[in-house]
Formats: C-alpha cells, structure tokens, sequence
C-alpha cells in the first residue's frame, strides 16, 4: 500500500519557488539568523527534505497502514517522551525524509489518516485534553489540530473557529472527512473574529486552543502568484500585534502573565520600524492583560 502511495505522490508536478519571497527571505532572514540561514534555507528551498507526521484517524483506524509504516522504519512518535501522550493518538515519522500523499476528499467516507508537521502536535498535547470537557480551538483552520485533538479525546463541546472564509471552507471538509456523524453533533463550527469570543463567551470552555496566525513561510515561498505573495509579505508584519491580541482577550493565569509580558516587551525591542499606531496598539494590549 505504501509502495502505490509513494509512486503516485512521485508524479506530482515539482513546486516552484517564489522569488519575490526568497528575495525576501535572503533579505530578513540572514540578518536575523546569521551564518545558520545558510543551513535553514536549503531546507526551507527543498520540498523533498520536509518532514510530515502521518497521524492516523482512530474513526477509520487503517490497519494495513500501520503495518505498512512499521516495515518501512517510520516510529511512534514523541510515545514515552511527554507526561500526556493518550494511547487512542497513533502518530508516525519516517527516520528519512519522504511524504506520503494526502487523500482525496470523498462524501461519506472517512480518511484513515492526515498529514502534518510533527511540532503542531506539540500545542494539542500540552492542552491535555480530557472526555467530557468543553474546548474551544479558536483558529482552527485548516482543521488539523482540531483532528488532533479529537484523536486524543471525547470532548462534551468542541467549538472550532475560523475567521478566514478560505481556511474555514478547508475546515469544515477536514471534520468532514475525519469525523463520523454522531461525533459531529458535539462540534460546532463558525467564522467569528478570534478577538472578540474571549468577551463574548466568557467562562464558557474548560480549555483553549490558540494556534495564532503565523507567516507559513513555506507556503508564501511556493505561492504561484508573486503579486498575492507581495502583498502578504507586507501584510505578515501586523501578524505579531494581532497574535498577541488573540492571546489578550483570553484569561491568563498569573504564572503566565510575566512570561506574556516579555513576549510584548521582545515585539517592543524588535519593532524600531513599527507604526506610531503599531506602537499604541501594543500599548493598549499591555495595560488589557498585563496591567
């Protein structure tokens, strides 16, 4: 099954970099990374050395699958290596770069497995999350972190949100896909601004997940539009204001605020080029959450 999985993700059109990313890139990059850029971006430049954990769907557990990976040398990962790891997550890594294809999306049929980054794993485990508890997955899209965390547990409420209305089309056929009907009836999906549920519905889950807005450097750097991909450069330096603001409109326990707090003085040291309006911004998100 592996073997047929590798020889049609091989005859895949080769992806094409963006140069007016890498322009970019070459530019922020080596001087915030120095001599270790040289390192990152043959990495970042070379699909084929990406690695993906391949994360399999309790709901439609693929057997063969699993055996299949077994013989070819991918190994469990992170089992044994952190205090919550539940035994109903089946995760693999292959021990030599290489990525099987995704599945196709198909109504009524369930995918046996999703692909991700090995890291994105890392938030959903540190969520600990337990049957029973109501959980918000506030950026949700495109809706593998909240598959995650539906591998780990039986939550009472799963609240998954998404405020781009691209990623939030994605999310919805991810739970789709993944997800049988009687699981579904505990989700509930919908496209709200991150900034304004923590007031709007206070008091309301037991846990939160914030997978804030990143600047996917990966994706921007194969994007096959070079004006859209100009266009979110410049839009990419506003992500660290508005992550934070994310994070502000949730409760934050006390032994977290003063690591909060250095997290807005680092935006502060590096923002020398930010906006007089930037800078007030930031301001106000201070005295709202660390005041």
């Amino acid at each position: 099954m592996l073997t047929r999985l590798k020889a049609k993700s091989e005859r895949k059109v080769a992806k094409q970099i963006c140069k007016v990313v890498l322009d970019h890139f070459e530019k922020e990059y080596s001087r915030e990374l120095g001599d270790a850029w040289h390192t990152v971006r043959d990495i970042l430049t070379s699909p084929s050395c990406w690695q993906y954990a391949v994360l399999l769907n309790r709901f439609n557990y693929p057997f063969e699958l699993e055996k299949d990976l077994h013989l070819k040398g991918y190994h469990s990962l992170f089992q044994g290596s952190l205090p919550y790891y539940p035994k109903s997550m089946k995760c693999y890594l292959s021990r030599t770069p290489h990525r099987m294809p995704s599945e196709r999306h198909q109504t009524g049929n369930l995918k046996k497995y999703y692909l991700l980054n090995a890291a994105s794993l890392l938030p959903v485990l540190a969520l600990e999350l337990r049957d029973g508890e109501k959980v918000l997955d506030l950026c949700a899209g495109p809706g593998g972190k909240s598959i995650a965390l539906l591998q780990c547990a039986y939550p009472g409420y799963l609240h998954c949100n998404e405020y781009d209305s691209l990623r939030l089309r994605w999310l919805r056929q991810t739970l789709e896909s993944f997800i049988p009907q009687p699981l579904v009836n505990v989700i509930k999906v919908s496209e709200l601004d991150g900034r304004e549920m923590g007031d709007s519905q206070p008091e309301t889950f037991d846990k939160v997940l914030v997978d804030a807005p990143c600047s996917n450097d990966r994706s921007w750097l194969f994007s096959s539009d070079s004006q859209n991909a100009a266009c979110r450069i410049s839009q990419r330096r506003n992500l660290p204001l508005l992550q934070i603001e994310l994070l502000s409109h949730f409760n934050i326990e006390e032994e977290k605020k003063q690591h909060f707090q250095h997290i807005i003085l680092y935006y502060f040291k590096k923002g020398k080029n930010a906006t007089e309006m930037q800078k007030k911004d930031l301001c106000s998100v201070w005295r709202r959450c660390c005041g």
